[in-house]
C-alpha cells in the first residue's frame, strides 16, 4: 500500500465530483460532527442546513472542518480535508443571489435536503427553519491510498523489509526473517 499526498488543485477536483461529508464544528473546547451533503463551486462548499445545534455553534465559532472521502475498499481510498469559515446566506435581498447559486449547485444532487430537513421525532415540519450556508476554504489537504505494483519491489525484498530497511529498523544489527 502507497500513501500519496494530493495536491490542492488535485483535493478541489475531487471535491467537484464529492457530495457528502462530514462537518466538524466546535464550541467551548467541545467538538461536534455531523453528515452533510455539499456541492463545491469556487472556492466554497454549499450545504443546507435546518436551524439547529451545528448552525448555533458555527454562529459561535465560525472556524470548521469538512472532510469528505471516496472508498472503493481497504486498499483504495481517498480523503480529502477542508479547513475553513463558516459563512451563512442569509434569506434578504443582499444574499440573494448566493442562496440562488447554492441552491441551483446543490438541486443537481439527489436528496441534497437531506439529512438537514428529515423530519425527526423531535421537530415537528413547521419548526424546521431551512438555511443555506458556505464554506470559504481557507486550506485543504488529502491523501490517496493504493497498491504498490509489484514491479515497483525489487525481487530481492519485500515491501515490509525494504520499508523497515529504509526507515533503519533492519540493518543496524537486527536480522530480518
Amino acid at each position: 500500500m502507497l500513501v500519496l499526498e494530493l495536491t490542492s488543485q488535485e483535493c478541489l477536483e475531487i471535491l467537484t465530483r464529492l457530495r457528502f461529508g462530514r462537518l466538524a464544528c466546535s464550541r467551548d473546547n467541545q467538538p461536534y460532527i455531523v453528515p452533510i451533503h455539499f456541492a463545491y463551486h469556487e472556492g466554497h462548499l454549499y450545504s443546507f442546513a435546518a436551524l439547529g445545534q451545528k448552525i448555533d455553534w458555527m454562529r459561535t465559532n465560525p472556524l470548521v472542518c469538512v472532510e469528505a472521502d471516496e472508498i472503493v475498499d481497504l486498499y483504495h481510498w481517498t480523503s480529502v480535508i477542508v479547513h475553513g469559515r463558516y459563512e451563512e446566506l442569509l434569506d434578504t435581498p443582499q444574499w440573494r443571489p448566493e442562496r440562488a447559486r447554492a441552491h441551483a449547485l446543490l438541486k443537481q444532487r439527489a436528496a441534497w435536503w437531506e439529512p438537514a430537513c428529515v423530519r425527526t421525532a423531535h421537530a415537528a415540519a413547521d419548526e424546521l427553519i431551512p438555511m443555506y450556508y458556505r464554506i470559504h476554504i481557507d486550506q485543504v489537504t488529502g491523501r490517496r491510498v493504493g497498491m504498490v505494483e509489484p514491479a515497483t519491489v525489487p525481487k530481492s525484498e519485500g515491501w515490509l523489509k525494504g520499508l523497515l530497511h529504509r526507515t533503519r529498523l533492519v540493518g543496524l544489527g537486527h536480522r530480518w526473517h
